[in-house]
C-alpha cells in the first residue's frame, strides 16, 4: 500500500496544481485538469494515512503514555484531514469561498503545524535518544509540548475557518437597491480583526511548546553521549548481476538502482508537468494576445520589482474572478491574454488588502492618482483609518538602480518580451523621461520629489496595472514608449 500510496502521489500531484488557479486567467482545460486529479488524490493520500493508523494499531495502549505516539496519531490524522480537504477545496462552488480568504492559510497551517510539525516532533523524541544511546530527560515535558502544540493548532485554524466565511459572506453581500453593501474592502477586514489576535496567541503557544522540546531535547544530548565508531554487522556484500534475482519484484528491481529509480521518479512528475506546459508554450490560441497590451515601460519595469522585493504580493492579488461582487468591487474580471509580460504573475492567493488588477484603469472603481498613491505609502492610516498596511516611508527616500536597468530589460528580452533591439542602451532615458512627468503631476499637489526615487516607480506601477485593455486610453507615453 506505501508502494501505491507514493507513486500515485508524485504523479497525480502534478495534475491537480491548477486546483490553485479556478476562475482565473487560466485556459478552461487546465483547471480542469487540476478539478478532476484533485479529486482523484483522496484515494491514494487516504490510503497513505489508513496505512500509518494502522501501522499504530498494536501500540493503542501506549498512547496515554507516550508523546513520541501522540505526535504520530496527530499528524497521520491531519494528513488525511489536509488531504480531504484539498481536494474538496478544488471543487468550483467551494473554491470561489476558500480561495483569497483565511480558509486557505488555515488549511496550510493543518498541514505545516500538525502533519509535518507533529511527525517531525515525533520522529525527534524518538530518534535522538537513541542516538544518544539513553532515555528521554523527560516524558512529562513531551506530553506538555504535545498538549500544547495541539490546543495551540485549534486555536490556529478554527478562528481563521470563521474568518474566512465570515469575510466571504460579508463581500457578497447585496442591498436590496443592488448595490454592494460593503463595497470598501477594509470594511469586511476589520470585522475579522480579532480571529488575527488569536493568531498571534496561538503562534506564540506553538513556540513556546517548541522551547519546551529544545530544551528536553539538549538535557537528553547532555544527559547521554554518542559512540564514534559504533560496531555493526551487516550481511556480505553480493554485487547483483545483470540477472533477474528469483522472486524479485519490478518495484524491489527499480529500488536496486539509485539512478534508475531516480530516472523513474522524474518520468513520473515530468508526464504530468510536461502535458500541461508545453501546450501553453506551443500552442498559441491557449495564450490569446490583447493587441492593447504592451510590456511594461522601464520606471513600470523598475516599480514592479519595488512590489516584489517589498512583499506586496503576499496582501494584495492581481486577478479578477468573473463574480458579479469582484467586478463591482474591482473592475472587469481578467483576461489571459493581461499577463503576457508578467515574469512572475502575481495573482496571490490571499488578500489582506483590496485587488490591485484594475489600479491603473481610470474609470475603474479602483483608480488613485499619483498624489493618492504616494501619501498612501507615506502613511496608509492618513488615507484610511481602518487600514493595516504598514508604512513605506523609504520610497521616499531610495533610488531606483539605475545601472540595472538595461540588464533587466535584456532578461525580459530573453523571457521573450518583445522590445526592440538596442532599447536597453535606451532604457535609463525612458526611464527619467516617464519619470519626470510623474514630479511634475506631483508637483502640481505640493510634492516636491526626485525622478529616480522608488516611489516615482511604484507610482508608475500602479497606474499601468489594467490599465491597457481600458478603452480609448492612449497605452503609448507619446514617443517615448516600449517601439510597439
Amino acid at each position: 500500500l506505501s508502494i501505491i500510496h507514493f507513486w500515485s502521489l508524485i504523479f497525480l500531484y502534478m495534475w491537480a496544481g491548477p486546483h490553485h488557479l479556478l476562475y482565473q486567467a487560466l485556459p478552461e482545460w487546465v483547471q480542469a485538469l487540476g478539478v478532476t486529479f484533485s479529486i482523484m488524490l483522496i484515494a491514494p493520500s487516504w490510503g497513505g494515512m489508513i496505512n500509518g493508523l494502522l501501522t499504530l494499531r498494536g501500540a493503542w495502549d501506549k498512547v496515554r503514555d507516550s508523546a513520541v505516539l501522540k505526535f504520530f496519531v496527530v499528524a497521520v490524522t491531519a494528513y488525511g484531514m489536509s488531504t480531504f480537504e484539498g481536494p474538496m477545496m478544488s471543487l468550483r462552488n467551494v473554491n470561489q469561498m476558500t480561495h483569497f480568504t483565511d480558509w486557505t492559510i488555515a488549511h496550510t497551517h493543518i498541514a505545516g503545524m500538525a502533519w509535518n510539525g507533529g511527525m517531525a516532533f515525533g520522529m525527534l523524541y524518538w530518534l535522538l535518544p537513541r542516538i544518544f544511546r539513553t532515555k528521554l530527560y523527560s516524558e512529562k515535558l513531551a506530553n506538555t509540548h504535545f498538549w500544547i502544540a495541539t490546543l495551540s493548532i485549534l486555536v490556529y485554524a478554527i478562528p481563521l475557518y470563521w474568518s474566512a466565511v465570515t469575510q466571504w459572506l460579508m463581500l457578497r453581500e447585496y442591498t436590496p437597491e443592488g448595490f454592494l453593501a460593503y463595497p470598501n474592502f477594509l470594511e469586511t477586514l476589520t470585522q475579522i480583526l480579532p480571529m488575527y489576535t488569536l493568531r498571534i496567541i496561538s503562534g506564540i503557544m506553538f513556540l513556546t511548546g517548541f522551547l519546551i522540546m529544545v530544551y528536553n531535547l539538549f538535557k537528553t544530548m547532555a544527559a547521554g553521549s554518542v559512540e564514534a565508531n559504533e560496531a555493526a554487522e551487516a550481511p556480505a556484500l553480493v554485487l547483483a548481476g545483470k540477472r533477474k534475482p528469483l522472486n524479485e519484484t519490478i518495484h524491489r528491481w527499480m529500488e536496486r538502482k539509485t539512478v534508475r529509480f531516480s530516472i523513474w521518479v522524474f518520468v513520473a512528475l515530468f508526464i504530468g508537468g510536461a502535458i500541461q506546459i508545453i501546450p501553453m508554450i506551443f500552442i498559441k490560441s491557449n495564450i490569446p494576445t490583447i493587441d492593447t497590451v504592451t510590456p511594461y515601460t522601464p520606471l513600470e519595469l523598475e516599480g514592479r520589482d519595488v512590489y516584489v522585493k517589498e512583499g506586496c504580493y503576499t496582501c494584495h492579488s492581481q486577478v479578477i474572478r468573473p463574480f458579479r461582487w469582484e467586478t463591482d468591487r474591482y473592475g472587469d474580471y481578467s483576461k489571459i491574454g493581461e499577463f503576457v509580460y508578467d515574469h512572475p504573475f502575481l495573482w496571490g492567493s490571499r488578500r489582506t488588502g483590496p485587488d490591485l488588477a484594475r489600479a491603473g484603469y481610470v474609470n475603474g472603481p479602483m483608480y488613485k492618482n499619483s498624489a493618492w498613491h504616494y501619501n498612501h505609502f507615506m502613511d496608509p492610516q492618513k488615507m484610511n483609518e481602518q487600514s493595516i498596511m504598514p508604512r513605506y516611508d523609504w520610497f521616499a527616500k531610495k533610488d531606483v538602480n539605475l545601472d540595472m536597468t538595461p540588464n533587466k530589460i535584456r532578461a525580459m528580452q530573453t523571457l521573450g518580451v518583445p522590445y526592440p533591439e538596442g532599447f536597453d542602451e535606451q532604457a535609463v532615458d525612458e526611464l527619467l523621461w516617464q519619470a519626470n512627468q510623474i514630479v511634475a503631476e506631483l508637483k502640481l499637489s505640493g510634492i516636491e520629489i526626485e525622478p529616480t526615487k522608488e516611489m516615482v516607480a511604484m507610482i508608475a506601477y500602479m497606474h499601468k496595472l489594467g490599465r491597457d485593455i481600458e478603452p480609448n486610453t492612449n497605452q503609448n507615453l507619446d514617443s517615448h514608449d516600449t517601439g510597439e
